[in-house]
């Protein structure tokens, strides 16, 4: 039996979510090995090298671009690059479970962007849901306790800069090509690694280092490519949905690879956000379905 665009476009997300959860693995294995700076700098040289190729390869790679989206795309970049900084920090130092488990509140904060600075409708279920999202990521980082720390802060900062660059991409002409959009935003993150990196003492990466940043940049290659023809298959507000499946692969990775196993307040916390996410999605899925017709009396 043939399988539907929707199963595809879903297969294809939770390809991408594992990718990119698998890169941050990668990216993780080398705290206290390289300098994180350098390691963003060099994955970036290779990340932005095959999406080159990538977008030339597919005929998506254009510097055509209209004034106005030169100026969104600079925005989306420094958002990027700002993200990038705050995550691969935190990732460094704490849980990766527990890091991607906030960043899981990143739809919510897109949803309230979106009715904050684009005047989108959003009701009070809705509202309900991005609260609860919130309240499930304060039982995460836990200010006031001994569990708290800068690290959390700079997660929920990851998010806010990843909220920005993803309102910035709905204002985006549907002319730019996103391979284009994605290749300056990996510019970006690696010139963030060059310039930040000149205060740190630089080495020369092993075999064992070098194999996990070429491997890192190989997977987040293959996450964005997956990701963009997830978006494209299958209906939007199906598919989405399975990027929480991202979740369950860096709670195992977590496990197998660092010994680390979130307690229970961090899988309850966990456990709202994602479900706030999904009541929110499937809200939106349904507002956006036509309504029946009334037939007249």
């Amino acid at each position: 039996m043939a399988m539907s665009d929707n199963l595809k476009g879903a297969g294809l997300m939770m390809t991408a979510m594992a990718g990119f959860t698998l890169n941050d693995v990668c990216i993780k294995a080398l705290a206290g090995d390289l300098p994180l700076m350098q390691v963003i700098f060099l994955r970036g040289v290779l990340t932005s090298s095959l999406i080159a190729i990538a977008a030339w390869w597919m005929g998506a790679l254009s510097f055509a671009i209209p004034p106005a989206d030169r100026r969104l795309i600079a925005i989306r970049c420094v958002a990027e690059a700002a993200a990038a900084w705050f995550f691969l920090t935190a990732l460094y130092h704490m849980p990766i479970a527990n890091l991607t488990a906030i960043l899981q509140a990143l739809p919510l904060v897109v949803t309230l962007g979106a009715a904050l600075v684009f005047g989108e409708q959003v009701g009070w279920r809705r509202m309900t849901a991005i609260l609860a999202g919130f309240t499930g990521v304060l039982l995460i980082v836990r200010p006031g306790t001994e569990v708290f720390s800068i690290y959390s802060v700079l997660g929920v900062l990851t998010v806010l800069c990843a909220a920005v660059r993803d309102l910035v991409t709905r204002r985006l002409s549907r002319d730019v090509p996103s391979l284009t959009v994605t290749l300056f935003t990996a510019i970006a993150v690696a010139m963030l690694g060059l310039v930040l990196g000149l205060r740190e003492d630089w080495q020369m990466p092993n075999a064992r280092e070098a194999s996990l940043i070429g491997g890192a940049a190989l997977l987040v290659l293959g996450a964005y490519l997956t990701i963009i023809m997830a978006m494209r298959v299958g209906e939007i507000s199906f598919v989405a949905p399975f990027r929480y499946t991202g979740l369950l692969v860096a709670i195992v990775a977590g496990l197998i690879v660092f010994g680390e196993f979130p307690d229970l307040l961090t899988w309850v916390g966990s456990g709202i956000v994602v479900a706030s996410g999904l009541f929110a999605f499937w809200r939106e899925r349904r507002l956006s379905l036509p309504r029946p017709r009334v037939p007249p009396r």
